[in-house]
């Protein structure tokens, strides 16, 4: 190889990472990602995975990019949508956000979990203080799919004195 070769290709090489840092600027900037989605985003524009990891680290170290922003932004976002805190943490371990205190993050906007709990059932039923065993079930069910553990559950009926008819 020459002095030539090796200059284009190193010419090549800058100009696939500038092509993948516009793309992940260009990404950043309509909302934040997880590095585990903008890998997946950039390996689909078909950019490859050895060239998207430096420049995606590159962006995490100047700040561009960070799993913490991502996983506040995103956490709000659902817990607005009516979204408890295991379907929360669920969903950001799937989004390549593995360790992440919901409880301590989200503290500003939730004050308690039984009050949005209380919110998001309100929200969807009536205030009935009887309900039949199979009435009971389904709002149980529905409220587990939102997220929400079945100690808290129990806790709200409690809570809204919601007895068995």
């Amino acid at each position: 190889m020459g002095l030539n070769a090796v200059n284009e290709r190193r010419d090549a090489d800058k100009c696939v990472s500038t092509d993948i840092k516009n793309s992940c600027l260009r990404l950043l900037t309509r909302r934040e990602h997880s590095q585990k989605e903008l890998l997946t985003k950039l390996m689909a524009k078909g950019f490859d995975k050895d060239a998207v990891l430096p420049v995606i680290e590159e962006l995490t170290n100047q700040g561009w990019q960070s799993d913490s922003r991502y996983a506040e932004s995103y956490a709000r976002h659902r817990l607005q949508k009516g979204y408890g805190a295991i379907a929360i943490a669920y969903e950001l371990k799937q989004n390549g956000v593995p360790a992440f205190d919901i409880d301590n993050s989200l503290s500003a906007f939730a004050d308690s979990w039984l009050e949005h709990l209380e919110q998001v059932y309100f929200k969807k039923y009536p205030h009935d203080t009887r309900l039949s065993r199979s009435e009971w079930a389904k709002r149980s069910r529905f409220l587990m799919q939102r997220g929400f553990s079945s100690t808290l559950i129990n806790a709200l009926f409690q809570h809204l004195n919601i007895k068995f008819s």
